[in-house]
């Protein structure tokens, strides 16, 4: 997108809401009247056109990051006049998240891989704030004034009404007696002078504020000993309100609670499901657990930080259950205006009536809409993939299958515009995580592959999270095992339903999915014709070995091993298979990658190496874990693709 044509908003009423769908349907549709060519693989890999969409607190404009496909774009539109008011050059700077601090303020949050500070694990992913001030148009540091010994910032800032104007509180460090310390500031908007309001003890994690930017919680946890506890203001003084020793899944903080006296924290119950409980500042006990569910996240409005509803995945959509009525009602018209639509609740005004929803169509692929409550209109603010045709998406159903052992298994199946779905060549692209999950709704990646001609196989294996405690807890002990051949499984099943060429089958992943590509070429052979690996761990000795307390205790539990020198981590280690390896194999890595070392790609090519096998090692320059810039995740895109072309070919 270029930076004169903000090509934002396509201006129009779309009429009552329950026509919202039909008129979606037809502004799309009056884009397919092009060729029906695969697009190319820039409209999938690069940057999205919007990557981020949030509506101010009292409704009146829209801020919006914009990418051209690398560089990315801050701008803020008036909704009355329909004029943009602001337009800031981001660049290279990596955003990770915009939020309004008031109708006048905007606080910016960006990251950068950096070992500029002296401190221990130095090579990290660093997070810094900026406050821009729509008024006079000057950005400022949130840490410029501070007091704070580093000037990155740790979490997102929070935004309060504190004496009655909205305030922004970020969470920095300060050493004292050479120990880094976690302390809470306060800045002032207008000034930008920053007020040290707490330092925490060595063990501090976070922080609560109620409605007015008062301290009512402190979290703490000990890493060595696993010792958690929790405590709420009592008066004048604290009281702990809740304590475990928890070495792993120890109970941890979500945030202000239902009203301004309570704080709502999760811990296991007795049956090892997660539970939320409510801690109350004002002693009382709240006598049923808050309801929570699978795949939960909390919903919490704009200024003061209250929790209003939660977020989760019921079978093939997202679900918004709300507090307050009048905000479950407006949803539901929502979720009525765009039938069998896969929904996303991005931001809504403070009165509720204005509402950002990123609408995943299964035909049409994900687009942004202003839903006005009030008008009952809803405006098309732009397609998240600009370059995207709705004949460029494939279409994605559900898949059940059960593992070998009788283990029932879920996914998504994305199979190509176009074609019969009889013997396809098929990719399997595991998630990463792996403890986390793959959800339905449009994926580049396998869009990407999809548009090439391959059937896309996303299964959540056993270990993944969302999916109840028992399915999590069934991948226990089954890294490289059970959780690898529950990828198979689907090869197999795919292949006795006619839908894929068993012959014709490759594996793509990225982080633990690039450890199963990995895997399927040297632990789960006879299954792959190639494998594509993305910042794959591939010396779990070495990894586990250089991650320390809960992290080399989470990895532990899945990898089935009691310590770093437990020799079933060489058992399913890549690199220590290498001699294996029969098919072609490319691994990618980025040289910022702070969560799998590019060290990990580098021993599994010098192990390849010694075992005479030939393989592809690209390494990126300024790439991260998450693939943040465009031109290294277009890089890695084109790299894939072109390597299953050459190797799988489609037709």
């Amino acid at each position: 997108m270029s930076h004169g044509n903000l090509g934002l908003f396509r201006a129009g009423y779309f009429g009552t809401m329950t026509d919202v769908s039909a008129v979606l349907a037809l502004v799309f549709a009056l884009l397919t009247l092009q060729p029906a060519a695969a697009a190319p693989l820039e409209a999938y890999g690069r940057l999205p056109s919007i990557e981020d969409v949030t509506i101010s607190p009292s409704g009146h404009a829209v801020a919006t990051i914009t990418t051209d496909g690398e560089k990315r774009t801050l701008v803020v539109r008036d909704l009355a006049t329909n004029t943009i008011t602001l337009r800031g050059y981001m660049g290279d700077h990596k955003i990770r998240n915009i939020q309004w601090a008031g109708d006048n303020h905007l606080v910016v949050v960006s990251s950068t891989t950096s070992r500029a500070f002296n401190v221990t694990n130095g090579f990290r992913e660093w997070f810094f704030g900026n406050v821009i001030d729509l008024k006079t148009k000057k950005l400022k540091p949130l840490m410029g004034q501070s007091k704070a010994d580093l000037n990155a910032i740790f979490g997102f800032p929070e935004v309060r009404i504190y004496q009655g104007e909205p305030t922004v509180f970020i969470k920095g460090v300060v050493f004292s007696g050479g120990e880094g310390r976690l302390s809470l500031f306060r800045v002032d908007l207008d000034t930008g002078a920053n007020r040290l309001v707490r330092t925490g003890a060595s063990d501090t994690i976070d922080w609560t504020l109620d409605a007015e930017g008062n301290l009512i919680a402190e979290e703490f946890y000990t890493r060595g000993s696993g010792q958690w506890s929790l405590k709420v203001r009592s008066g004048t003084g604290w009281r702990e309100a809740a304590s475990a020793t928890a070495p792993l899944d120890r109970p941890y903080m979500i945030g202000l609670g239902r009203d301004n006296a309570s704080v709502i924290y999760a811990e296991k119950d007795a049956t090892q499901r997660w539970t939320w409980r409510e801690a109350r500042t004002d002693g009382r006990v709240t006598p049923e657990p808050v309801p929570a569910l699978d795949l939960q996240g909390t919903l919490r409005a704009a200024l003061d930080g209250r929790m209003i509803g939660q977020y989760s995945l019921v079978g093939y959509q997202g679900r918004y259950d709300f507090l307050d009525p009048g905000d479950g009602a407006a949803w539901k018209a929502i979720e009525a205006a765009f039938p069998n639509e896969q929904l996303q609740l991005q931001s809504w005004s403070t009165d509720r009536r204005k509402i950002v929803v990123l609408v995943d169509s299964r035909t049409n692929g994900p687009g942004f809409f202003l839903v006005n409550l009030l008008t009952r209109s809803a405006n098309f603010l732009g397609a998240e993939f600009a370059d995207l045709k709705p004949a460029d998406i494939s279409p994605q159903t559900p898949v059940r299958y059960k593992a070998v052992d009788g283990l029932d298994l879920t996914g998504y199946l994305t199979l190509p515009v176009g074609k019969s779905a009889k013997g396809l060549p098929l990719v399997v692209f595991p998630h990463g995580g792996p403890a986390v999950r793959d959800e339905p709704g449009f994926d580049w990646w396998a869009q990407a592959m999809a548009s090439r001609g391959y059937a896309v196989l996303q299964v959540n294996y056993r270990g993944s999270n969302g999916l109840g405690a028992k399915f999590l807890e069934a991948g226990y002990g089954q890294w490289g095992r059970k959780m690898q051949t529950d990828l198979s499984d689907g090869v197999r099943y795919l292949a006795a339903q006619g839908t894929i060429d068993p012959k014709r089958v490759c594996i793509v992943g990225a982080s633990y999915g690039g450890y199963a590509a990995l895997a399927g070429a040297t632990l789960d052979t006879g299954v792959y014709r190639c494998a594509v690996a993305v910042s794959g761990p591939a010396d779990l000795r070495r990894m586990v070995g250089g991650s320390e307390g809960t992290s080399r205790r989470y990895w532990a539990r899945f990898m089935g091993a009691t310590n770093a020198g437990d020799p079933v981590l060489s058992q399913i280690s890549p690199a220590a298979h290498a001699d294996k390896v029969s098919i072609p194999l490319m691994m990618i890595h980025g040289k910022d990658d702070t969560v799998v070392p590019i060290e990990q790609s580098r021993l599994m090519a010098e192990a390849l190496r010694k075992a005479g096998k030939p393989f592809e090692l690209i390494t990126q320059n300024g790439a991260d874990h998450w693939l943040s810039r465009g031109d290294t995740r277009l890089q890695t895109l084109t790299a894939a693709v072109g390597f299953l072309e050459k190797h799988n070919p489609p037709d």
